[in-house]
């Protein structure tokens, strides 16, 4: 398969009203292959969300473009001109699922209402007929039923109105679709159907690439091919999604894996963990390890110049760490002591026995 996405070097930053220049995406390159899945994991605060506008080449204040590519199927996007981005990139060539996208809906206006102005906007030429067909069409693959397009926001429950937003988003079948934790506000039935009708229009070629943003290292094993782990504006790690929920490298990644509850096979043995502090505060310069201030591992030469990617003993397995992956490995063996105190002497944190 060939490449769908190529990101390369992409900085991008918000300006206060202070003229404080804050860069939350800090010289970040990726690639995503036509097909596949990719995700980004990271806690609140990391750039997940800012990335994600990046890439789609639109910016408008506070958020700016500084330097870098975004290639989408062989097209460079970022030098064209934003009225060009709106027309034929956004929606088409790739569209956004945003966070709490169930208060994305205007209140005021009926659904139909909202695909009718994604249609009008690209030019499409369609009737108001025709465009109700392919509106109909498309909620039917997302299990909709055809009287919701002519209900308000306020008479869908929260699942359909997740899927509603889906529908909108994808009415173009873009090449690629990011979908920003669609299902974080939604309860465990629900966010398992919006996950399934996700993949099922990948399945279907409506979309045919996908990235899928969340705080939540172990739902990205289930639903992406690849992830990355975003930390103050940084690719800290990267590798398969088996590697990075299994076999964590960078200090950052583990201490995500380990603050979080696992029941799949293989994980039930992490000890429960919290990262202590916070990201740190991107409007300063950053010497050294971004993460060194909450990590650990952390010595004297992790606050030291600039701390670029290694390879991770793998193809396309990176991360980003002073330490070597030998060292890395003797000071978590090392370190199991202090999380057998922590545990009260057990290693499964969920008790003896594992089910």
């Amino acid at each position: 398969m060939g490449l769908m996405m190529e990101v390369r070097n992409l900085t991008t930053y918000y300006k206060t009203r202070m003229n404080e220049r804050i860069c939350s995406v800090d010289n970040v390159s990726f690639t995503l292959e036509d097909g596949k899945s990719l995700g980004i994991a990271g806690e609140s605060g990391c750039g997940k969300s800012t990335l994600a506008m990046s890439v789609m080449g639109y910016y408008f204040p506070p958020l700016y473009y500084d330097s870098g590519n975004i290639i989408i199927d062989g097209k460079e996007i970022t030098s064209l001109d934003p009225d060009v981005i709106r027309r034929t990139v956004l929606g088409s060539d790739i569209a956004y699922i945003p966070q709490a996208a169930m208060n994305a809906l205007n209140p005021t206006r009926k659904v139909i209402h909202f695909i009718e102005d994604v249609l009008e906007a690209h030019d499409k030429g369609l009737s108001k007929a025709e465009i109700y067909d392919l509106a109909r069409e498309r909620f039917a693959v997302l299990n909709l039923p055809e009287k919701v397009l002519n209900q308000y926001a306020v008479e869908l429950s929260g699942g359909m109105k997740q899927r509603t937003i889906i529908a909108i988003s994808t009415i173009l079948n873009p090449k690629v679709l990011i979908a920003d934790e669609p299902s974080s506000a939604l309860d465990v039935s629900s966010q398992k159907i919006v996950i399934k009708l996700l993949y099922d229009l990948m399945e279907k070629g409506f979309v045919r690439s996908m990235i899928f943003i969340t705080h939540e290292l172990p739902l990205l094993f289930n639903v992406t091919d690849d992830i990355m782990v975003m930390y103050a504006g940084e690719i800290v790690e990267r590798g398969t999604a088996k590697e990075m929920v299994f076999d964590p490298i960078m200090p950052y990644s583990k201490g995500l894996m380990n603050s979080i509850i696992v029941p799949e096979e293989g994980t039930r043995g992490h000890v429960l963990m919290a990262i202590p502090g916070a990201p740190p505060n991107l409007k300063l310069k950053h010497l050294g390890c971004r993460f060194a201030e909450r990590c650990r591992f952390a010595d004297t030469e992790c606050s030291k110049g600039t701390v670029g990617e290694q390879y991770g003993g793998a193809e396309g397995r990176t991360y980003r760490c002073h330490h070597k992956l030998e060292e890395l490995f003797q000071l978590y063996e090392k370190d199991i002591p202090n999380l057998l105190d922590h545990n009260n002497g057990k290693i499964n944190g969920a008790g003896d026995e594992k089910n």
